[in-house]
């Protein structure tokens, strides 16, 4: 999907390098351990399927998805915490879906920390389910935190 996704008070559109001071803005504000800005261009250059979600031309989230034959893997969906319980990461998660569909994956996998209780609410209303669990995964502040595989068919 090329085109940008709008709702009445949101756009969703491509990731650009001159995003990355505002989404590592989001990382920073929305999670423990953000993702750096190096990883974020990493991912642009790859080039993963990255996405950000404007309000009123401010980036108040943002999706990184890698792609690679039938297989889709969310490997982060970053909202800021203003932006946070207003329906915009239903938005920005279903544009991803929809994203991977028209690539022609035919599953889709994400880790989630089993700690983000509102997170695994939001994907488990979208229909993924959950596969089993990697110990260890995430950086915590007592050490590391196991991490939830989830799926969902396309």
């Amino acid at each position: 999907m090329s085109a940008a996704v709008q709702a009445p008070r949101a756009v969703i559109r491509r990731m650009t390098e001159s995003d990355l001071d505002a989404v590592h803005d989001v990382e920073r504000r929305a999670y423990d351990y953000p993702w750096s800005r190096g990883i974020l261009l990493d991912c642009l250059r790859v080039p993963y399927e990255c996405e950000v979600l404007e309000e009123g031309r401010r980036v108040v989230g943002h999706s990184v998805m890698s792609l690679a034959a039938d297989e889709a893997h969310l490997l982060n969906l970053c909202l800021a915490p203003e932006a946070q319980g207003r329906g915009l990461g239903r938005l920005l998660l279903d544009h991803v879906v929809a994203v991977a569909v028209s690539k022609a994956a035919r599953v889709i996998f994400l880790e989630v920390r089993p700690s983000n209780a509102r997170a695994i609410q939001l994907y488990l209303r979208a229909g993924f389910r959950r596969l089993g669990v990697r110990r260890n995964y995430y950086r915590a502040g007592t050490g590391r935190e196991d991490a939830l595989v989830l799926a969902r068919r396309l």
